[in-house]
């Protein structure tokens, strides 16, 4: 049990703790998805042939200053994705179970309500905590989008030069307001939707098969095998919208007149595994990132009830399971 205010924050802490460690797979991913964009296969360059070339490349001739770029915005971004998509979760899980059950609000925090499990509800609850925080954090995604993007060396895709996080949020904003701030926030919510909806459905039931067939305890295995499970079914589903999102964050003008119309540009003209460029590369980030944010937010939430019931005295019958 934690509030949803104790939920936000190890969301939050737990992502940041993650992005550290995968941040530089995700630079990769993205150049990878720019990598030829609207070229057809035999005439675009191949600068990155694959995960660990990308990140060898990157390194030799950027540093570990071209790997982590966008770093302080991807922090910004997970603090304010996974604090929404773990803090809105279970209150909006718990809540539609009140109105299924008894056809009112009122009963979201009685046992029997909190122990109910459906799976449409549980994706359905995913899908919106998760869109609610693509919202809020889309800004930052799309500067970080553009800093990874860049590189003096081995350019791919359109290049933004921006000093840092704030000059790119300044840039953008001077130059095309709040709208162009907001670029790309459809596919952006898409992408997260489609992700939420299986991330932490998958993750507890995963959990629940775990405990039910091979009765293990609860601790830090079953986090991580659990965890795993939830990474391979986000990626597999999210990683075409995630292509989509990459392209129309990091386009200057109209290249592309929406979400669809970058789709169908990019599959008639790329073919239609063009949606899945960088998917290794996605997969080895969003692995151990999956893993690493499940698992510490299991435990960033331990501390959170503690200190919850020591320095701010709430009793277990104002929290949410």
């Amino acid at each position: 049990m934690s509030t949803t205010i104790g939920s936000f924050i190890a969301g939050g802490i737990a992502a940041c703790g993650a992005v550290t460690v995968t941040h530089s797979f995700e630079t990769v991913k993205i150049r990878l998805q720019l990598q030829g964009e609207l070229q057809a296969k035999s005439d675009a360059p191949k600068l990155y042939r694959g995960v660990f070339h990308g990140v060898r490349v990157i390194y030799q001739n950027e540093g570990m200053k071209g790997l982590l770029r966008g770093l302080s915005c991807a922090y910004i971004y997970q603090m304010t994705l996974n604090g929404c998509r773990l803090g809105f979760y279970d209150p909006i899980r718990t809540h539609v179970n009140s109105l299924v059950l008894d056809r009112d609000l009122a009963h979201a925090s009685d046992a029997r309500v909190k122990q109910y499990q459906s799976l449409p509800i549980n994706i359905f609850s995913g899908a919106t905590s998760g869109i609610l925080g693509a919202a809020a954090g889309s800004p930052f995604f799309l500067v970080k989008t553009r800093l990874q993007s860049y590189s003096p060396f081995l350019p791919v895709g359109t290049q933004h030069k921006y000093r840092n996080a704030w000059d790119g949020l300044s840039q953008i904003y001077k130059a095309e307001g709040v709208r162009g701030l907001y670029r790309g926030v459809g596919p952006a919510m898409v992408r997260t939707g489609f992700g939420s909806s299986v991330q932490l459905p998958t993750y507890f039931l995963a959990k629940r098969r775990l405990v039910s067939w091979f009765d293990m305890p609860d601790g830090a295995p079953l986090h991580l095998l659990s965890s795993a499970a939830s990474g391979v079914v986000v990626c597999i589903v999210m990683h075409p919208p995630d292509t989509v999102m990459s392209r129309m964050y990091n386009q200057t003008g109209n290249l592309y007149s929406g979400a669809f119309d970058c789709l169908f540009r990019t599959v008639k003209t790329e073919g239609i595994l063009a949606v899945y460029k960088g998917f290794f590369a996605h997969l080895a980030r969003i692995l151990p990132h999956t893993i690493l944010t499940l698992s510490l937010a299991e435990q960033t939430m331990k501390l959170m009830w503690r200190f919850e019931e020591r320095a701010l005295g709430i009793p277990d019958k104002l929290k949410v399971a």
